[in-house]
């Protein structure tokens, strides 16, 4: 269902893109026969190969690519719009240089990512872990700090029902780096869970003091004052 969402969209895109290239040679460019044909090559090698080989690749395959796969095709893009400028086409240049955005951000927030992150907001545990299970190789697929977020989600989804390995997942997410305070502060609350359970009542003041710090927001000061209140009694 997924895959024909996003071959739905791509054919959406081809389509736009085209659209545009049409306005941008025969209103604002007006390049000659011969620049129209190899501009349109060239756009049809990225639209027709590059775009939909990221696509598929990822999500048709059960091996993620190595992450600098996204680099090298948003290094082709971008050179092929540097030499659009040099044959002076400034509007299909700049159209390229702003579609390489799109490799390069998927480099940095990984797509699936972004999706367990998307059906665990809908509460879908299930959805999540058939996008974490495509990511074979994080250290190979994934930036550190992503691969900070694939160890982050795990252990959010083995809190409830395997608490030894939901510590090592939050305790490795930590380790490798989150973005955002308020993720740290979700990790640290977690593993000061666990830490109480196991009755260590040093280690687990320290992790909600630190969650406490990190939750600048105060989305977490209920559960925090809650759990405070129960260590009294350990």
């Amino acid at each position: 269902m997924v895959e024909t969402f996003f071959c739905s969209l791509l054919c959406i895109f081809k389509k736009c893109i085209l659209s545009i290239l049409v306005v941008l040679n025969f209103v604002i460019l007006k390049p000659s026969a011969n620049i129209q044909r190899l501009l349109f090559l060239t756009s049809g090698f990225i639209i027709f190969f590059l775009i939909p080989f990221a696509i598929f690749a990822t999500l048709n395959t059960h091996t993620m690519f190595h992450k600098n796969i996204k680099l090298i095709i948003a290094g082709l893009i971008i050179i092929t719009g540097i030499w659009r400028f040099t044959e002076s086409e400034i509007g299909n240049g700049i159209f390229l240089i702003v579609l390489s955005a799109i490799p390069i951000f998927l480099y940095f927030k990984n797509e699936f990512i972004l999706l367990a992150f998307l059906k665990l907001r809908k509460q879908d545990f299930e959805g999540a872990k058939k996008w974490l299970a495509r990511i074979k190789k994080p250290e190979t697929a994934l930036v550190r700090k992503q691969q900070g977020y694939f160890n982050y989600l795990h252990g959010i989804m083995l809190s409830q029902t395997n608490i030894n390995q939901s510590e090592k997942y939050f305790k490795k997410a930590i380790e490798l780096g989150l973005s955002m305070d308020m993720d740290l502060a979700v990790a640290k609350l977690n593993l000061a869970g666990v830490a109480m359970t196991r009755r260590r009542k040093l280690e687990a003041t320290n992790l909600l003091n630190e969650a406490r710090k990190l939750d600048k927001q105060n989305m977490l000061a209920d559960q925090i004052k809650m759990m405070k209140e129960q260590m009294k009694k350990i």
